[in-house]
C-alpha cells in the first residue's frame, strides 16, 4: 500500500544535519548553543503504519506530550498529526551540556487510500505512543464468493 507513505526529503536533510552536527559535536566539541538545533521545530514523530483486513494502523512516537497537545484531523482524504513540545527552560546556575531531545511543533500528512472510513478514526494514547485505527469501509474488505459445482 503506497498511498500511506509521505516521503519528506526536508525531513531527510535535517536529519542528515543533526546527525554531522553530532559529528562534529563529539570530534571538536560543541560550538553553538546545544538546544538550536532541537528547538527550531524540525522534528517529526516516527510512525508505523500497518494493514489488516479490516483497517489500517498508525502508531506514532510521542513520548513526553500531553493527548492534549495533538491534534488528529481528516480532510479531503489527509490523515494530520500535528503537535508541539515545549523546551523546559534551564533553572538559573544551571548548564546544558547536551540536549537531544527534539522540541517545537511538528505536523505530519497522510493521503488515505479510498477504503478508509474518515468518519470511524479511532485514537488512543498509551505509554508515549498514540495509535490511530483506521477501519475499511464495508464494501472495500474482501468477501469470499463460494463457486457453485453443477454437473451436467
Amino acid at each position: 500500500m503506497s498511498t500511506i507513505v509521505h516521503w519528506d526529503p526536508i525531513r531527510q536533510i535535517a536529519t542528515l544535519q543533526n546527525r554531522m552536527n553530532r559529528v562534529f559535536d563529539d570530534v571538536w566539541g560543541q560550538t553553538h548553543r546545544p538546544e538550536e538545533d532541537y528547538i527550531s521545530g524540525s522534528w517529526m514523530p516516527a510512525v508505523d503504519v500497518r494493514e489488516t483486513k479490516d483497517a489500517l494502523e498508525i502508531a506514532a512516537e510521542l513520548p513526553g506530550l500531553d493527548p492534549k497537545d495533538v491534534d488528529v484531523s481528516v480532510d479531503n482524504g489527509v490523515l494530520t498529526l500535528k503537535g508541539s513540545r515545549t523546551f523546559e527552560k534551564a533553572v538559573e546556575g544551571e548548564t546544558y551540556h547536551r540536549v537531544e531531545r527534539a522540541y517545537g511543533s511538528f505536523e505530519r500528512s497522510f493521503s488515505l487510500p479510498t477504503n478508509v472510513d474518515p468518519e470511524k478514526v479511532h485514537a488512543r494514547y498509551r505509554h508515549g505512543v498514540l495509535h490511530l485505527t483506521l477501519p475499511k469501509r464495508e464494501e472495500a474488505k474482501p468477501k469470499s464468493i463460494s463457486i457453485k459445482v453443477e454437473d451436467k
